[in-house]
């Protein structure tokens, strides 16, 4: 199995979860609100089948005909830079519920099977920089895992929580820079060394052992924060050093505009 089936069966299963507590929602239920401002459950759901199906238009891109529906799904969004997320997730949660979950469905599955035929070497075209396709499949994890918090939250369910959240995490590390960058900071020239503990007690860690700078602390706090699931303080993640700390204010691991994230409990 390469890395990309381990990621998609990952993916799958995260689906899967979320797909098991919205399958038996009555039409109030669809649109109970969740933590996202103006979401609802349809909303929600109604997002990541869209982004899937897109997911599946930069899969194709290199395509003849892909490329020309990629390239109207950007200029789309170059008409309306801060509203095309919602605007397209709205549409897509106003369709009839079973509609919406067939739908979503479907996507899921094209979406497997065209990663794995992207050629290799290939990079998707994104909103952002170029993907992988394991990256894509990555990124497509965070999302759904993210988004699903949101709808357990909105239901009253706890969610099971699992060591594949280890692709949050991952992500999460990875976008350190990014971050930095996207609230007009310049990021810290050194690496920072992270220590995770993960839902099954394995240590999780990334960076040099020796740096000064280090994150500790429960990988599943670690995740709904740089999600923007959940506020700082509500954590019980532990940073040594200044720069650190800073980061942890302002992680996040999703492209676009700096969230808001959550307020405290």
């Amino acid at each position: 199995m390469t890395v990309l089936d381990e990621i998609l069966a990952d993916l799958s299963a995260e689906g899967d979860a979320l797909r098991t507590v919205v399958v038996g929602l009555d039409d109030a239920g669809w649109h109970a609100a969740t933590p996202a401002e103006g979401w609802d459950i349809a909303t929600t759901i109604g997002h990541l089948a869209w982004t899937d199906e897109v997911a599946v238009l930069a899969s194709l891109a290199h395509t003849g005909g892909g490329k020309e529906a990629w390239d109207a799904v950007v200029l789309d969004a170059i008409n309306d830079p801060s509203g095309f997320v919602d605007a397209q997730a709205l549409a897509f949660g106003a369709l009839p519920p079973q509609q919406l979950l067939t739908r979503w469905d479907a996507g899921r599955d094209v979406l497997a099977a065209a990663l794995r035929n992207v050629p290799d070497g290939q990079k998707l075209p994104w909103f952002g920089p170029p993907m992988s396709p394991t990256s894509m499949a990555t990124a497509r994890f965070m999302e759904t895992w993210a988004h699903a918090l949101d709808v357990y939250d909105a239901v009253g369910v706890r969610p099971e929580v699992t060591d594949r959240i280890r692709h949050v995490a991952h992500i999460g590390v990875r976008t350190r820079n990014f971050a930095y960058a996207n609230n007009g900071l310049e990021a810290p020239a050194e690496e920072f060394r992270v220590e995770l503990t993960a839902p099954s007690g394995e240590l999780w860690t990334w960076g040099p052992e020796d740096a000064p700078q280090i994150v500790t602390g429960s990988a599943y706090d670690f995740c709904q924060l740089v999600t923007q699931r959940v506020h700082r303080d509500d954590t019980d993640l532990k940073a040594v050093g200044g720069d650190a700390e800073k980061w942890l204010t302002i992680a996040q691991a999703f492209a676009g505009p700096a969230g808001g994230g959550r307020d405290p409990k």
